[in-house]
């Protein structure tokens, strides 16, 4: 016997005489208690505008049919293409990244007027930045299949001789996070890649014996965040290694304002650049802030996304100006007033916010240091002045310029400042200059 099923009803929905003879004959009017017919009535689950039109003729409170008239819970096929249609298709849709769009496009037209597969492609970069939209570009302007894997599932060296077997001439072959496959994996890439033949060795032993398949000419583009993990070997392979850059904040309002209009929101010049103000430089969270304040603007605006709109939407969802969320900030508050403005290690920093330390490393410091809001140094993680004015705190006196560098510069008393400036990496750093933090010598990649 299945288990019974909880339904919650409107506190305004009154049945109908038909609805509630089939409650006190203890049926649920044939259906099997949906939660959306149960909503709407025992015999009427889909909400569908008839159904409401029947409820309301049979009795049902009329405010409470018109409210329910305007939620229909079935997915509309054109909403669906809108989600999917905000990445762009053709290179000259594609905002930013102009030198490598001009070089990009270069490779292209040279392979379609030979008539021959563009050259094996890896882009690198931090994440959501484009590279997978610029795969699927390639793929499009070359008129090609797009074939879309990863490095970690690609395990065996079996697993890419199953994908490779079953390509055509021209198709686009896309491995996303390709610093992580596996060294058997590219042992087999390496002459697929340059002369387009797969090796395969069967059978173990003295018996085993190596067979060459001839494969169809393909384009190889890889994707990878950690540049330096892909193997010598295998990055030289690569026709063009490209690196995609941060976007600025023009280049994120434009991107903006295309999602929004593909997305069917109304969106200002002032909330458009609001929101990429706030986007960290990425499109992907550029896009991921516009949809959560189109819902903002939807349910408690009047659906149109202005300055004010955008404003209020970000800080409902914890986003500051500086586009820092809940744990960037606790980061800092760690940093600032916790143990103000003192080095500490980074597994203290990760067990005070209460995450792991790779995911301190990887997801958040670094846009803390591009920022300029976080120092590494060889005594652990270091507040800047810049963090303590966006927490609206002062810079305490215990705050030492010596810190910079790990040695110790003070000269007086505890608390004080030494009037000497500090040394980082061979240069001196004056104390107006304390907001520009991108490279302060080799300690600076200490943990």
């Amino acid at each position: 016997m299945s288990p019974r099923k909880e339904v919650i009803r409107d506190p305004s929905f009154r049945p109908s005489a038909r609805s509630a003879r089939a409650d006190s004959d203890g049926g649920d009017g044939g259906h099997s208690g949906d939660l959306a017919g149960d909503a709407i009535g025992p015999e009427h689950e889909h909400g569908a505008p008839e159904d409401l039109d029947v409820l309301q003729a049979e009795g049902l409170d009329e405010s409470w049919v018109e409210r329910h008239r305007k939620l229909d819970p079935s997915v509309v096929d054109e909403d669906v293409a809108l989600e999917a249609n905000v990445r762009p298709k053709h290179l000259a849709e594609f905002v930013g990244q102009s030198e490598l769009k001009e070089r990009l496009s270069i490779v292209l037209e040279a392979a379609r007027r030979r008539e021959q597969p563009v050259d094996h492609l890896l882009f690198a970069g931090p994440p959501g930045l484009g590279k997978t939209t610029l795969a699927g570009i390639v793929a499009t302007e070359m008129g090609a299949n797009f074939r879309v894997t990863s490095g970690p599932a690609l395990a065996r060296a079996g697993d890419v001789a199953a994908i490779l077997t079953v390509l055509q001439e021209g198709d686009i072959l896309f491995i996303d996070e390709i610093h992580r496959l596996a060294r058997a994996v590219e042992e087999v890439l390496y002459p697929a890649m340059e002369d387009f033949q797969l090796d395969l060795v069967l059978g173990k032993g003295p018996t085993a014996r190596s067979i060459r398949f001839d494969l169809p000419r393909f384009t190889l583009v890889g994707a990878t965040t950690r540049t330096g993990l892909v193997t010598g070997p295998l990055r030289d392979r690569f026709g063009l290694v490209a690196r995609l850059d941060h976007y600025r904040p023009e280049e994120l309002e434009a991107i903006v304002r295309r999602s929004a209009r593909l997305l069917g929101t109304d969106v200002t010049a002032e909330g458009a650049a609001e929101i990429a103000k706030r986007s960290r430089g990425t499109p992907r969270l550029a896009i991921r802030l516009l949809r959560r304040v189109r819902d903002y603007v939807e349910v408690r605006g009047a659906g149109v996304i202005t300055v004010e709109a955008a404003r209020e939407g970000l800080e409902c969802f914890g986003v500051d100006d500086l586009g820092l969320d809940r744990v960037d900030r606790m980061i800092l508050e760690t940093l600032c007033e916790r143990f103000a403005g003192t080095p500490i290690g980074l597994s203290t920093l990760a067990v005070s916010v209460g995450e792991e330390p790779e995911t301190v490393e990887d997801a958040y410091e670094p846009f803390l240091l591009k920022a300029g809001l976080v120092l590494r140094t060889p005594r652990g993680r270091l507040a800047t002045p810049a963090a303590f004015r966006h927490l609206g705190l002062g810079v305490p006196a215990s705050y030492e310029l010596g810190n910079l560098a790990g040695n110790d510069a003070r000269s007086g008393p505890a608390g004080a400042v030494s009037d000497r400036p500090a040394r980082a990496g061979g240069r001196v750093l004056a104390a107006d200059n304390l907001s520009l933090f991108d490279a302060i010598g080799p300690e600076d990649t200490c943990s």
